[in-house]
């Protein structure tokens, strides 16, 4: 998870070194270059936006030793979907980045339940438009959907 480094004084610089890396990249795959043996992503958003992606998908107590990060957004795939039920979703996504991403500012959160047949019905999908609070001019988006 990214971490907001709070001991860095002026303005915010986004990723001025290429040869610096932040976090792993996901897929996890063998690194091709000179990233280290992993693949690794080399701007915060990126690492930002796999960040969210791990959140969106990780249930609950699956995270070792950090059972609290996560959504168990699953339990929602064959539940009647209403709209308090997605009001709900909502307010589950928006407290957990409060909680594990307080750097991220959501500006559109989409949920919904694909339509287009009988079978999509049980796919959650959620589109998340945020920016870093850091660099509020850079709008970059997640599109997760769970129950593929």
């Amino acid at each position: 998870m990214a971490i907001l480094d709070t001991s860095v004084t002026g303005s915010f610089n986004e990723d001025r070194d290429e040869n610096i890396f932040i976090g792993l990249d996901l897929p996890i795959r063998k690194s091709d270059g000179v990233d280290g043996y992993f693949a690794s992503t080399n701007s915060t958003i990126a690492a930002v936006k796999n960040n969210i992606r791990n959140i969106l998908l990780t249930n609950k107590g699956e995270r070792f030793l950090q059972p609290n990060i996560g959504l168990n957004l699953r339990k929602y795939l064959f539940e009647q979907f209403t709209e308090d039920t997605m009001e709900t979703i909502r307010v589950e996504i928006i407290d957990t980045f409060q909680n594990w991403l307080p750097f991220v500012e959501i500006k559109d959160l989409r949920v919904n339940m694909n339509e287009t047949d009988s079978i999509g019905k049980n796919k959650l999908n959620i589109f998340v438009l945020f920016n870093i609070t850091r660099n509020p001019n850079i709008l970059e988006s997640v599109e997760v959907q769970i129950g593929e």
